[in-house]
């Protein structure tokens, strides 16, 4: 039996996280965190002094403030992380960095399989159509904080990672007016309704486009990833791990 701590535990992925926990034998839930409490089978702190409970392992699906504040309790209290927050500055995602040489810290933009797979698929494909026109298109509901997301800006830095770094990402061109640099990765994003997510990755050559797309239509597919990160994770030393380790 895994126990766990939901960070975020309030909010629509910590509380899919909550349900599919409640129905795997292998997980027991022991406490929540999150900015206010609410009816719950299991205990909800909202300060880290109040936590009175030892989890194998931390989940969090929250904002990157309150990232790194259960970040600390983490190191405090040598409790592994599974982090499926998004929107990390780079100086943030640095600090993480750093608080992986203390505490085992697995960190993903996007806890789904196919995510990854389209991930490593991107990275062979780009030195194939180098010289096409790059733009990553990323649609998400009404209610996402960050922009773009954090899977596109994966797949971003995936692609310029196969292209020797030679790439750089165009986030607005609203001001802009010039004609298209042949380095750039057009990021852009939709916000609206309640869609889960979609991300489309376009190669535009002179006669033709190549397309890649990936389509989320339910939550829990980011919840149960977080599940199996958490599974991996909890016996793991200090350093920083993500899906590609698991996969």
């Amino acid at each position: 039996m895994i126990k766990i701590l939901i960070n975020g535990c309030n909010g629509k992925m910590g509380q899919v996280v909550s349900e599919l926990a409640k129905k795997d034998e292998e997980f027991e839930i022991i406490g929540g965190f999150d900015i206010s409490k609410r009816e719950e089978e299991y205990p909800i702190f909202t300060k880290l002094e109040e936590i009175n409970v030892n989890p194998d392992v931390i989940i969090d699906f929250s904002v990157p403030q309150a990232t790194l504040n259960i970040l600390n309790y983490a190191i405090k209290t040598n409790t592994p992380i599974v982090i499926a927050t998004t929107g990390f500055t780079d100086e943030e995602n640095k600090e993480i960095e750093e608080m992986s040489k203390k505490v085992a810290i697995f960190k993903s933009a996007n806890m789904s399989f196919d995510v990854t797979m389209m991930k490593n698929l991107l990275k062979q494909i780009a030195p194939k159509l180098e010289g096409t026109d790059i733009e990553i298109t990323e649609i998400h509901h009404n209610r996402k904080i960050d922009s773009p997301s954090g899977t596109a800006q994966m797949f971003a830095d995936s692609i310029n990672e196969a292209l020797d770094h030679k790439y750089h990402c165009e986030y607005n061109r609203h001001n802009k007016h010039e004609k298209r640099d042949k380095y750039e990765i057009g990021m852009n994003s939709i916000r609206g309704g309640n869609i889960v997510g979609e991300h489309i990755v376009q190669f535009f050559g002179e006669f033709e486009t190549f397309e890649i797309r990936h389509t989320s239509y339910s939550r829990n597919v980011f919840a149960e990833g977080a599940l199996k990160a958490a599974k991996y994770i909890k016996e793991k030393t200090n350093g920083l791990y993500n899906m590609d380790d698991m996969t």
